[in-house]
């Protein structure tokens, strides 16, 4: 049985809260007491240490997007990190530049009886889906991380609810165009094929529709995730007529940002993930809010998840916390 946040704080001695927030890595607590609730989870056996599993060793592999995109950055740093926290697994990571969905189904199969578990952040192809079932059919557990694929004999998935992300995001954008005057909204996405980068566009449409008709979508930018792209595609709309917002689902927030800089143009912005660049534009009022994921906590839950369905045990998938960061909350990190 999983260990519980009020399991930890009992024997911890510190609120339910506290534990939730050291568990999530959020800030605001001391690092005193974050050390001693995380070495009370430890002891528990909320980190899935030997004594809670034992042998074998776990083999897992991740298959991530390569390039420069900050977040996925951080979230392999984080992998790798938060595996040595457990016992016996063996963490390899696998990037991949080309998006052709037959090729990530060749990768996926080459996987076939050299592995125990795999995580993946990949497209929504058919192609894919099948490789990853003829995966699970051999045996080996299959978990997606950060965007979602549907019609999986998967174990789980791991990351933020995308759709609710979209929503907030356009929740935040009617907000901040309070007037009822008619507004150009810019949309950027990221790469059309991740179902998570579709997700957060319907939630985006949805709420714009239902709560703030008089917000049009103008324009709809794909930059595959490329802040060169990104900064020229901003650079080309604000020529014209600059938009009220924009709305970045995906990466190239650098490029964006460097454009409405270069131009002295100040729209709503609306971007995702909290890293050390996006706190720059919070801080320099570039950027407006962040909806944040933690990739820390992802990629914890996600080794969780997998090496307890590789031993025998059943672990839920989790979903991370949604936060949304202005320039007067920037957690300390």
């Amino acid at each position: 049985m999983r260990t519980t946040i009020s399991q930890i704080a009992e024997v911890s001695g510190y609120s339910p809260a506290t534990v939730d927030r050291v568990l999530n890595d959020r800030a605001g607590v001391r690092s005193r007491t974050r050390d001693a609730i995380l070495q009370t989870a430890h002891e528990l056996g909320y980190f899935g240490l030997a004594s809670a599993y034992g042998p074998p060793e776990v083999e897992m592999d991740f298959l991530l997007p390569a390039g420069d995109n900050t977040f996925m950055l951080l979230l392999r740093k984080f992998i790798i990190e938060e595996a040595t926290k457990y016992a016996g697994i063996k963490p390899r990571l696998h990037l991949y530049e080309d998006f052709n969905p037959e090729h990530l189904a060749e990768r996926l199969l080459e996987l076939q009886g050299h592995t125990d578990a795999v995580a993946i952040v990949m497209p929504d192809h058919p192609s894919i889906r099948e490789a990853v079932n003829r995966l699970v059919i051999g045996g080996i557990h299959v978990a997606t991380l950060v965007s979602d694929l549907p019609s999986l004999n998967k174990i789980g998935y791991v990351g933020v609810d995308n759709r609710a992300a979209g929503r907030l995001a356009g929740l935040l954008t009617g907000r901040f165009l309070r007037d009822d005057r008619e507004h150009d909204v810019a949309v950027f996405i990221g790469f059309a094929s991740y179902r998570g980068h579709e997700e957060r566009e319907m939630g985006f449409r949805s709420i714009l529709a239902q709560d703030y008709p008089h917000l049009r979508i103008r324009d709809i930018v794909q930059v595959n995730d490329d802040r060169e792209r990104a900064y020229e595609e901003t650079q080309r709309l604000l020529m014209n007529e600059p938009p009220a917002a924009i709305y970045n689902i995906g990466a190239g927030n650098q490029g964006i940002a460097r454009a409405l800089r270069d131009a002295g143009a100040s729209p709503v912005f609306i971007a995702h993930d909290l890293t050390e660049a996006t706190k720059g534009m919070l801080m320099d009022r570039t950027l407006d809010a962040v909806i944040d994921q933690n990739p820390r906590v992802e990629a914890r839950e996600v080794i969780k998840l997998l090496a307890s369905a590789v031993r025998g045990a059943c672990e839920p998938s989790y979903p991370p916390r949604l936060q949304v960061v202005f320039r007067e909350n920037i957690p300390v990190v």
